[in-house]
């Protein structure tokens, strides 16, 4: 597919989208396949290892981008971000230049720190009180903080690490990608397909995602000239022209012209935060997290419930462990929806919620035999996970997301971004802790993550999936940390999602098939509304994970559910 993109079209006519229309019945919109990505071409059933370093992506091109900057002497940090970059390309339903991006930095003795990229809502916001749209430019409403995270990230690497890599060279793959083309990825269509009836309603998406009207093949090249151009202003200028320079406003006149709120002064104003992690005891070592307005708190809360009973004695992949990993989870997010907002807004009690007598408290109210009623609202959500070692021991856990699977629908004019429905995830309820306000940060799902043992990290990992982020990382960290499997069988063993799915809008726990009948026998039993999902299912998320052995050596893997892929020098 090579076409260049070019000003903005009116919604397609009827002929087109039918088009659309008729290129979802291939797949059907109202289902899930047990394995999206067969088509995929690197092989996944291999862990990756190394001693001189590793990445790892949910895609093989970005994987290679950081891995030829940890080959050329770059640090993890330097890797990490040539790998979004590319992944802005190449994955652009799933991350881009118009998202946000939470990392987290630790060199090989433990010195750590954080940085949430959170965009903050304009200052000119709608405040009549109505609902805020999950796609359209009423959704685009937040700024987008990605690339200065980048920014800041880059600098610290140059100040603190001896970085060598220039700022320019780490664009280089990304700008090819974006100028030369790349073979479409089988997930860039399934999104397509699975959004056909709504893409035929976003002009934007259909000007630059598809081939005039028609939803390309995997495997199809596909090239996005305008974002060559963007990428190659930002690689010359330096991160900020994003939101200071040129580049900024031409954004805010794209954003404008589409009818959302961000001016060029909100996108000055946006700046990701560097700050300490959260920090939580376990098995002897510490889990790290990132601080509200993300979720951070909620996989430490849960995997704080979880080190309060002795999983040696329970067996990895029976009832009583799934009970017990759901069981955990339901009480953590009880407390996330009361408590999780933007800090500067809101009195969040951090110290309290992962006080050693919260978690002794929330682990005693656990009935081993009999489920708690689960009535929830469900969050969805997409992201990207990207994981970073160097020979140095310096490691990168980052996250990158548009929210929803191809965000606010909306392309900031002749840039190529694809900006991000995150202002949807507000409420405008009077009073509730998440209400939209001028310059109030929204509530995260993304948070990823490290392990410290001895007080160097062992383990990188993060994963896709908005609410299912920490279910996923309850099973995989359980799976790493008690149970000691290499990260692809962790990985691979079945995993449960509490809540509603694409497909099934049920408020139930839906299991792999591959856990047994036995399982789901015994799991009804306790009281669960239990929903099969297919083995190896991409709605159980997508997470990676690298170890860091004794020996200093590395062993990683991403989701065989994705097509991601872990390389090592």
């Amino acid at each position: 597919m090579d076409r260049s993109e070019g000003p903005h079209h009116p919604a397609p006519d009827a002929s087109r989208r039918a088009l659309l229309l008729t290129s979802a019945s291939a797949l059907g919109a109202t289902m899930m396949p047990s394995r999206l990505f067969a088509e995929a071409g690197a092989p996944r059933g291999a862990l990756a290892r190394s001693r001189q370093g590793m990445v790892t992506s949910p895609h093989e091109l970005a994987s290679e981008a950081g891995r030829e900057v940890l080959r050329a002497g770059g640090n993890a940090i330097e890797a990490a971000i040539a790998i979004n970059a590319t992944l802005c390309v190449t994955y652009p339903h799933f991350c881009g230049l118009g998202g946000d991006a939470f990392m987290i930095v630790s060199d090989r003795n433990g010195a750590s720190f954080t940085l949430s990229g959170i965009g903050q809502a304009a200052a000119k916001v709608p405040q009549d009180g109505r609902p805020i749209p999950t796609r359209g430019p009423g959704s685009a409403i937040t700024a987008a903080a990605a690339v200065d995270t980048w920014e800041q990230a880059f600098t610290y690497s140059q100040r603190a690490l001896g970085g060598r890599q220039s700022w320019r060279g780490l664009f280089q793959r990304a700008i090819a990608c974006a100028t030369d083309g790349f073979p479409l990825t089988p997930s860039q269509r399934f999104w397509a397909n699975f959004r056909a009836k709504e893409i035929g309603n976003w002009p934007d998406i259909v000007r630059v995602f598809t081939a005039e009207g028609r939803i390309p093949e995997a495997g199809e090249t596909f090239r996005q000239p305008d974002l060559a151009r963007t990428l190659t202003a930002l690689a010359e200028n330096g991160g900020r022209d994003f939101y200071e320079g040129e580049l900024a406003h031409r954004i805010a006149r794209g954003l404008e012209k589409a009818g959302s709120p961000l001016t060029v002064d909100d996108l000055a104003r946006c700046r990701a935060r560097n700050e300490s992690a959260l920090r939580v005891p376990y098995r002897g070592g510490e889990l790290v997290s990132l601080r509200p307005p993300t979720q951070g708190l909620t996989t430490l809360e849960i995997m704080g419930v979880l080190d309060r009973f002795d999983l040696t004695s329970t067996p990895e992949g029976s009832a009583d462990y799934y009970h017990l990993l759901v069981e955990a989870v339901k009480l953590a997010f009880i407390d996330r929806n009361r408590f999780i907002a933007d800090p500067d807004f809101t009195d969040v009690p951090v110290e309290r919620l992962l006080s050693p007598s919260h978690l002794d408290a929330l682990a005693r109210s656990i009935d081993p035999r009999k489920a708690a009623p689960w009535p929830h609202v469900y969050k969805t959500g997409d992201t990207v996970f990207i994981g970073a070692a160097d020979r140095d021991g310096n490691c990168v856990s980052l996250l990158q997301t548009v929210y929803f699977d191809w965000g606010s629908g909306v392309v900031a004019g002749d840039t190529g971004i694809l900006w991000h429905n995150r202002g949807a995830a507000f409420s405008t309820e009077a009073g509730h802790i998440n209400a939209l306000q001028p310059g109030k940060r929204p509530f995260h799902t993304l948070n990823p993550g490290m392990y410290f043992q001895n007080g160097r990290p062992r383990l990188l990992y993060g994963t896709q999936g908005a609410d299912g982020q920490p279910q996923t990382l309850a099973a995989v960290l359980t799976r790493l940390i008690d149970y000691g499997m290499d990260p692809l069988t962790a990985l691979a063993r079945p995993r449960f999602l509490l809540g509603k799915t694409f497909s099934d809008s049920r408020d139930s726990l839906k299991l792999e098939l591959d856990a047994g009948q036995a399982v789901f026998d015994e799991l009804k039993a306790r009281g669960h509304a239990i929903s099969p999902i297919p083995a190896q299912s991409p709605l159980a998320g997508h997470p990676g994970a690298i170890r860091i052995e004794d020996d200093g050596s590395l062993v990683g893997a991403h989701d065989p559910r994705s097509d991601g892929l872990a390389l090592g020098l």
